[in-house]
């Protein structure tokens, strides 16, 4: 038998060359005395270098060890092969347990006794999956849960169909939870009321637990307890506020007489939400106004009128509204103008509260997160190979042409990768702007941009596309407490910034915004962007939109929104606009919209839409002279070039006259274009467009086009974009929102509770298309003889005289225009000049006036 200590020495050398441990060196062995010769087994300790067999133990991790286990279940077949198991397992269970509720009374003895006896071949059953159906219905119903193990089944249903195709029918943990407690809970609660003969309908458990509340509480303190678990849960998913029980306050009116009394309305509702079984006329008849409504005619009195017992005959009367006051001074009515006071505001809004638009639509709820996808990016992260890299090669290639760096930082971005320069003392900025593509040739890179200088550092930016960039996804934007928590009127999350941080801007300060690259390289995804931002933050009463689509199939799935968030003329029969006849006149009605917007923040004393609706709230502005809530007005255009190339001037003018006027009474453009050249994206377009998104182009001339300067060239596309907000420039990535998710947040919206119809623009009247013929005299305007006399009088007919002179909207004067053009009294439309005036005296006028069967005069 060989020597025990020789042997664990020689496997030790060899286990020490095979890891690599390093050995004692031979000159500490000859060093030591001679005495410790003679005792071999002090210098050889075979049993110490055994320590290393632990390391290597300690190298494999728990996650090592569990990894085929990991991948086993994150492998897509083992989701379908489990999400088919679960779907037929619902199935199976729902068959057996309806099997159940009509052959429990001939299995029950068979399925009680033994289960050897049961599945004997002389045993048969009556349940309809035969004997194993039976034994699970048996335990399922008759010894847990009773009729309530159907929630079961349901739940493996939801399951399967999400691993097998990856959609919710449901979203699982509400499944859950809501199952949770209807098992529980009908199961106790049918164990209550079927005690004795339907005993299996509660189950064991139900019976069990049903038996000790009646000992503990007795049998009627048990309902009630039960009462309260469901009203209770009710409460909680539903939110029912129990406002039907309230008595609902009475209008107060006015006793009338012969003559008629003025009537004074009064219908408040303060925090109020209907419920879910309100029908839309009970919400209307609530929430019509909750303002105040006042029917005030000059009439002949024979008595005061009484609006409140308090109120005696003669005294002074004001108006809820504060702006009109009553004095009745023996029969004689009249309403005088007053300047609102203070205190009788304050006075006002503590009796009826502020005004809230919500209420109209009080049920609405804003889509919910789970209707994003969300996009892992675990797989693509940046790692330390890639950065190291990069820096190495800019910092040679930079060497190369005798340009010295003392410091490189590098800031990892979703899309690119910012390297921040320090170069050393001395060196020319525009000596390594010049070397752009020379650092991208080392670095066989798309799309090197260099910054030179990053504004407000010292530093040199060169930005460097990463070689697997991450999607950014739109759920992780909306998600973020960012968006949740911002106080912007209009916020839009665009996406994240090279900094991996999330970007939202307020488009109310911007206040439009035009967006422009070439084609397939983002825009609709980005227009996409900002509108489910805005359909994410803001309630229908808020913002309407006002979408134009040229190619007819980008926007189109907004039209399921339309009772809610959608604007559109009055005669048009779809909101989404295609025709490019019709944008011009829903541009023209925009116009006449932002004028009477603009009368009424003059009339109001305010400067901006924000202070007139904050003032509406307060309910200091009278909705009898013409004020109301006024909502955000947004006007997206896909395709602006096509407009321009169709309709020019005509589409043009209205643009920029909004652009330069419209951003104070809360209408804002967005418009979108994927050809970026100066004949449609003019100066004046340019001049009232401040904020502009470029996403990648062709040529450096387009980049300055669109804006003022370069860079978007060198953009590497599918949503990288540069935003320009006058100052200066903001790489992003745009955030991703793909079609199904836009359709799925649109059907969320459309199956709510909507308006009867969808917010109706001013009518617009071209007076190149308005015909003359066919207009009866019966339907004259009631000034039309007082706008033929100015007409005359003047001798020019245009609607402009009769706007100025008779203080009209542009609306009413063309429709006077028509009807005196029909009466022969103007001629025909004649372009930019005025229309000729065919009566040349007052006196042919009124003589033709008195006799109105007869034409006028022909025109010589």
């Amino acid at each position: 038998m060989p020597d025990i200590e020789e042997i664990p020495v020689n496997r030790i050398r060899n286990k020490k060359k095979d890891l690599d441990i390093e050995e004692e060196p031979k000159e500490e062995k000859e060093t030591k005395e001679p005495k410790d010769v003679k005792e071999p087994k002090e210098k050889k300790e075979p049993r110490e270098p055994r320590k290393p067999k632990k390391v290597a133990k300690e190298k494999f991790t728990l996650k090592q060890r569990f990894e085929p286990l990991i991948k086993f279940l994150r492998d897509e077949r083992v989701h379908r092969i489990t999400g088919l198991f679960l779907i037929l397992s619902s199935a199976y269970l729902i068959v057996a347990f309806t099997s159940f509720l009509f052959t429990w009374q001939s299995d029950q003895d068979k399925v009680m006794g033994p289960w050897a006896a049961l599945f004997a071949d002389d045993t048969a059953v009556d349940n309809w999956l035969g004997k194993l159906g039976a034994v699970i219905s048996h335990v399922f119903i008759h010894k847990w849960f009773g009729v309530a193990s159907f929630v079961f089944a349901v739940a493996a249903f939801v399951a399967g169909v999400r691993a097998l195709l990856k959609v919710s029918v449901l979203p699982i943990g509400k499944t859950l939870s809501h199952g949770f407690f209807m098992l529980v809970f009908f199961s106790i609660a049918l164990g209550y009321l079927f005690s004795d003969k339907w005993f299996f309908m509660g189950g064991t458990f139900g019976y069990q637990v049903s038996l000790w509340l009646n000992r503990s509480v007795g049998a009627i303190g048990t309902g009630m307890l039960l009462g309260f678990a469901a009203l209770t849960y009710v409460v909680a998913v539903f939110n029912v506020n129990f406002d039907f029980l309230k008595r609902k306050p009475q209008p107060v009116a006015v006793e009338e007489e012969e003559v008629g009394e003025p009537v004074l309305v009064v219908n408040v509702v303060k925090e109020e939400k209907s419920s879910p079984v309100e029908t839309m006329e009970d919400k209307k008849e609530e929430t019509i106004n909750q303002a105040i409504e006042l029917d005030l005619e000059e009439k002949k009195e024979t008595a005061i009128p009484v609006v409140n017992n308090e109120e005696k005959a003669g005294e002074k009367k004001e108006d809820i509204a504060g702006e009109l006051v009553l004095n009745t001074d023996g029969v004689e009515l009249t309403v005088e103008k007053h300047e609102p006071v203070e205190e009788e505001m304050v006075d006002l809004v503590k009796e009826f509260g502020e005004y809230d638009p919500k209420l109209d639509l009080a049920n609405y709820e804003l889509p919910p997160l789970e209707l994003l996808e969300n996009f892992s990016n675990k797989d693509v992260e940046v790692n330390a190979e890639e950065l190291n890299a990069n820096k190495n090669r800019i910092v040679d290639t930079l060497k190369n042409y005798g340009i010295e760096i003392e410091k490189v930082k590098a800031t990892i971005g979703p899309t690119v990768t910012l390297y921040e320069i320090i170069p050393k003392a001395g060196v020319r900025i525009a000596k390594i702007k010049n070397l752009e593509d020379d650092i991208a040739l080392s670095l066989s890179a798309l799309g090197i941009r260099i910054i030179a200088p990053i504004p407000g550092k010292g530093t040199i930016g060169i930005e460097v596309p990463n070689l697997n960039p991450q999607m950014v996804g739109m759920r992780t934007i909306i998600g973020s407490e960012k968006f949740q928590s911002t106080s912007m009127e209009l916020p839009i999350a665009l996406g994240k910034t090279i900094a991996n941080e999330t970007f939202i801007t307020d488009l109310a300060k911007m206040p439009h915004l035009l967006m422009a690259g070439a084609t397939g390289q983002g825009k609709s995804v980005g227009l996409n962007a900002v509108l489910v931002s805005l359909l994410y933050k803001k309630h229908p009463s808020q913002i309407k939109f006002v979408l134009v689509d040229p190619k007819k199939v980008e926007l189109t799935l907004y039209n399921k929104i339309e009772r809610h968030f959608l604007a559109k003329l009055p005669d048009s029969a779809e909101a989404i606009i295609t025709d490019n006849k019709k944008v011009i006149h829903t541009l023209n009605s925009l116009c006449i919209e932002m004028d009477q917007r603009y009368e009424l923040l003059k009339d109001a004393q305010v400067r901006t839409i924000r202070e007139y609706n904050a003032k509406f709230i307060q309910r200091k502005l009278n909705p009898n002279n013409g004020h109301k809530y006024l909502p955000y007005i947004v006007l997206v255009v896909d395709e602006f070039a096509d407009l321009i190339m169709t309709a020019g001037k005509e589409v043009e003018t209205p643009i920029a006259r909004l652009a330069q006027l419209a951003r104070a009474i809360g209408i804002h453009l967005i418009i979108a274009t994927q050809r970026p050249s100066v004949n449609i994206i003019t100066g004046t377009i340019k001049a009232n467009f401040p904020a502009r998104i470029a996403f990648r182009v062709t040529a450096k001339i387009d980049s300055r086009t669109i804006l003022d300067a370069g860079g978007a060239e060198q953009l590497i596309g599918r949503g990288d974009m540069l935003l320009s907000t006058g100052s200066d420039l903001i790489r992003l990535q745009c955030a991703f929102v793909d079609t199904p998710e836009v359709e799925k947040i649109c059907e969320f919206i459309g199956s709510q509770r909507a308006y009867p119809s969808a917010f109706l623009l001013p009518e617009y009247v071209d007076e190149n298309e308005s015909g003359a013929a066919g207009l009866d005299d019966s339907e004259r305007d009631a000034l039309f003889e007082e706008a033929a006399r100015i007409v005359v009088t003047h001798q020019q007919g245009s609607a402009s005289l009769i706007q100025r002179k008779l203080k009209l909207g542009y609306n009413r004067a063309g429709r006077i225009i028509d009807q005196l053009e029909a009466a022969g009294i103007v001629g025909p439309f004649t372009g930019s000049k005025a229309r000729d005036v065919l009566f040349k005296d007052i006196l042919s006028l009124e003589q033709f006036l008195s006799k109105p069967e007869e034409k006028g005069p022909e025109v010589t």
